[in-house]
């Protein structure tokens, strides 16, 4: 079926449309053909509108009608998986393959059926006073400037209690957003769980169901003995349908937190080094969010007992740590005409004797395009165990996010060794991180290992500015492992 045989389409309506829609919709036309002058018993374009209306208003063949529709639909998801090897020795020891994973949308543009329901949930704590404050105050109006109309907007300010500055209407409907916006002022200490919980009972005065739900926040401080509540929280948000952008500004916010609140709904944590960069990180932010194409992508972990997934990373189109912990692991949203694509590493258990291993690849998505149906997505990649397999290149992409990837676990064991008290090893493994970063053609996190290096030769210790720089820094280089034909732009 054609999309110029879609009854809705020959009606003007989408699928989402009501009996009174399609009432409206029909009413129009006929006012049309009058005016129109066509003779309206001879005109098979308008034989075909009459019978399109008669379906559709018959909730029982419309019923049938969609049965119908869905199956001749084509996928609107294509699933290409890579492996880096599909032929593996008999060995006594275990194996490590990795798995590309690409999810792609149709080529052609599209509209987003889903209007926004955004709410920003800024920190207004004593640290935010000054440039910070005034450009936060800036990039949140710059926010409602990138809202269409129908897009519903509340705004969070939070310190130690948390104050409603927009509570969630249509951008249309708000009264002097600006003056609301620019009365925010900075006291108090840092509690994320008032803003968190104030943002989300503004965003449920709206049926979830009908809109793209997304919270971002952004802080510049650890929260205070509330971490727990936030967790828990934002795993209720991610079941709801509430996806999760947290942002931290300078370097005294917990990174390890913000990973976490954002892992249940595999949103993006992201630093922001200055305050000047506010305005450009959330702009990005706002047009992603803006066109989702499909939401909810899951990844089922259906893995046979020989198989563990060790570990999963996003790249694109931002990169993130992949949540395990789930029996379905949440990879996000497809952004625009963006690709998403992951990158999993799974152990092989020994394989003593010549076998087969299947991996079965089970995605979910919800269709933002097609009345919020739900496609599911089946792979399977086959593992042959041999005596004698012959070499084989691994695809030249997966070659290159494995190898970013070992440079960002390389660059967190840095850590992880400091706060073990080996310094001497840290020491070592930032030498060698500054010469990759170097080969990598990024001077600026060779010089920022660099200078880290000589901080713990001297202080024994490395700063959170040079962690955050560091961490976020390699996690980028991730996002820009594919070629750029694997990245469409949005």
């Amino acid at each position: 079926m054609s999309y110029a045989d879609d009854y809705y389409n020959i009606l003007g309506v989408d699928r989402r449309a009501t009996a009174v829609d399609i009432e409206a919709a029909f009413a129009v036309l006929q006012t049309e053909w009058i005016v129109s002058g066509r003779d309206v018993n001879n005109d098979p374009a308008i034989e075909r509108l009459r019978y399109a209306h008669e379906v559709l208003s018959d909730p029982q063949r419309r019923a049938l009608y969609d049965s119908l529709l869905a199956d001749a639909l084509p996928p609107a998801l294509a699933l290409e998986v890579q492996c880096s090897s599909a032929q593996l020795a008999i060995l006594d020891t275990p194996q490590l393959i990795y798995l590309l994973m690409t999810l792609r949308p149709p080529d052609a543009d599209h509209k987003p059926l889903l209007p926004l329901n955004l709410c920003l949930v800024v920190d207004r704590s004593t640290s935010m006073r000054g440039e910070r404050l005034g450009q936060v105050i800036t990039a949140v109006q710059m926010v409602l400037d990138k809202l269409a109309p129908s897009d519903v907007i509340s705004v969070i300010s939070f310190s130690d209690r948390a104050e409603v500055l927009l509570p969630a209407r249509r951008l249309a409907a708000q009264q002097k957003p600006r003056d609301a916006i620019s009365a925010m002022q900075a006291s108090g200490g840092t509690e994320i769980f008032q803003g968190l919980a104030a943002g989300v009972q503004q965003m449920r005065q709206v049926d979830l169901a009908a809109y793209t739900n997304h919270l971002v926040l952004l802080t510049d401080g650890h929260t205070y003995g509330d971490a727990d509540k936030c967790l828990r929280l934002a795993a209720e948000m991610a079941a709801a349908g509430i996806t999760i952008t947290a942002f931290g500004l300078g370097d005294e916010w917990n990174d390890d937190f913000l990973d976490a609140l954002v892992a249940p709904s595999n949103g993006q944590s992201d630093y922001i080094a200055a305050p000047d960069e506010i305005i450009r990180h959330l702009e990005t932010r706002i047009k992603g969010m803006g066109a989702i194409y499909a939401r909810n992508v899951r990844l089922a972990q259906k893995w046979p007992g020989r198989i563990t997934l060790q570990d999963g990373f996003k790249l694109t189109p931002f990169a993130q740590p992949l949540d395990l912990t789930a029996t379905e692991i949440p990879l996000g949203d497809i952004e625009g005409r963006a690709a998403l694509t992951c990158l999993l590493e799974l152990s092989i258990a020994p394989q003593p004797i010549a076998t087969r291993i299947k991996l079965p690849l089970t995605i979910t998505a919800v269709l933002t395009e097609q009345t919020d149906q739900t496609q599911t997505l089946r792979e399977e990649v086959k593992l042959l165990v041999m005596a004698d397999p012959p070499a084989a290149e691994p695809p030249p992409a997966l070659v290159e996010a494995v190898r970013l990837l070992n440079m960002y676990r390389l660059n967190e064991k840095v850590w992880d060794d400091v706060a073990a008290g080996e310094l001497s090893t840290a020491a070592t493994r930032l030498r060698y991180l500054t010469t990759r970063f170097l080969e990598a053609g990024e001077p600026a996190l060779a010089r920022q290992a660099g200078v880290e290096a000589q901080r713990l030769a001297h202080l024994q210790t490395l700063s959170p500015e040079g962690r955050k720089r560091l961490k976020y820094g390699t996690r980028a280089l991730l996002s820009r492992a594919l070629p750029p034909e694997s990245n469409d732009a949005l």
